[in-house]
């Protein structure tokens, strides 16, 4: 009878229930919230499904996140900077550039978002956080989640990589919830309802020419950018190119979902109770909305002014897609659009400074690199 109630009661003491805190409890609701995100709402599910399950192991099974455990090996691929280059490896594959290398102007919109990213690392600053913990913070902004995960590394901020990766990635998926509001307070329904004219067919050699020179440029400016710009348009040019359909379809496609897998379940990992419920995550999370919501308004409000310039030629609405989520940020220019007017289609458009915001994120955190030397 001993060993029976000895049994069961070291079978009682390894249950989660028997092991689970309160702050546990909290974030098992918090991963369970954002799964019912993700499957029922359909916002950004390839993020944030593998994200908010990542979340849900690391908070019932903690060391699955520890030393040895599944997780933790996958997320050494994060600190080594390994899945974010690969990430911009498959967004570069998937990603049409034309727009942006028809309407060259994007580009003003691309850098205009990047507001967002320098006013919160003022911000942070402000706060009391580090000059590189700020930049790492700050660039929460672009809503760039490889980006983020790239700069907090090479800045040597691993300590707080976990919720600045969570918060970034969080953003991205969230972009249909956060953004509508903050350009409908800042339009008026006349400038929602602007249609753009048709953009210029773009030809094969400008499509090739386009991320031989990017390369070129950035690469040589902002050495330490290379890694990502280097591979947004490795993926780009495999696209493009038309010569290596196999390498463009696996950048794309097979190697992309890997990647997300890794990299969505390692980033849901670091929520763990312990980790993410305390004071200075919730600044990071609050500075990283912040930044989110200034980048965004930057980018209507630059728009704004690019329609007044242009004689009302401009839909200030694409202004809001110069933040980095590809592509999330130009569907959800083309839906406000579309509920001013069915018959108006921005997505485009929008294309455009969505691309310029990627490649201005990554300016921005080779700029931050730069400052502080690595």
């Amino acid at each position: 009878m001993d060993y029976v109630t000895e049994t069961l009661g070291n079978l009682l003491e390894q249950t989660a229930f028997f092991n689970l805190s309160l702050g546990n409890l909290v974030m098992v609701a918090v991963a369970c919230f954002f799964l019912y995100l993700a499957i029922a709402k359909e916002y950004e599910p390839l993020l944030l499904l593998p994200i908010s399950f990542g979340m849900l192991l690391v908070n019932i099974y903690p060391p699955i996140m520890e030393e040895g455990g599944l997780l933790n090996y996958f997320f050494k691929l994060d600190e080594w900077t390994i899945l974010p280059s690969l990430i911009f490896l498959g967004v570069g594959a998937l990603t049409d550039f034309g727009p942006l290398i028809a309407n060259p102007k994007s580009f003003l919109l691309g850098a205009a978002a990047q507001f967002g990213v320098f006013s919160a690392y003022l911000m942070a600053m402000l706060m009391g956080f580090s000059p590189e913990s700020s930049a790492s913070i700050g660039i929460i902004g672009g809503a760039d989640g490889p980006t983020s995960i790239y700069l907090a590394m090479m800045l040597g901020q691993k300590d707080i990589m976990g919720p600045i990766a969570v918060a970034a990635y969080s953003y991205m998926a969230l972009v249909p919830i956060i953004q509508p509001p903050i350009m409908k307070l800042l339009t008026t329904e006349k400038e929602r309802r602007i249609k753009m004219e048709q953009l210029r067919p773009v030809s094969k050699k400008e499509r090739i020419l386009f991320p031989i020179i990017v390369t070129i440029v950035v690469c040589s400016l902002l050495p330490s950018t290379a890694p990502l710009i280097g591979m947004l348009m490795l993926g780009n040019l495999f696209r493009e190119s038309g010569v290596v359909r196999q390498l463009q379809e696996t950048a794309s496609n097979a190697l992309m979902y890997i990647v997300v897998i890794f990299l969505g379940t390692s980033v849901g990992a670091t929520a763990s109770a312990e980790a993410f419920l305390k004071w200075t995550t919730i600044k990071i999370v609050i500075l990283g909305l912040i930044a989110f919501a200034f980048g965004t308004a930057a980018g209507v409000l630059f728009g704004k002014i690019m329609c007044k310039v242009t004689g009302g030629k401009i839909n200030p609405l694409i202004g809001a897609a110069g933040v980095s989520a590809v592509p999330m940020a130009a569907r959800v220019a083309q839906k406000v659009g579309a509920e001013e007017d069915p018959t108006n289609f921005l997505l485009m458009h929008a294309m455009g400074p969505n691309v310029a915001g990627v490649i201005g994120t990554a300016v921005a955190a080779g700029v931050f690199m730069a400052v502080f030397g690595v």
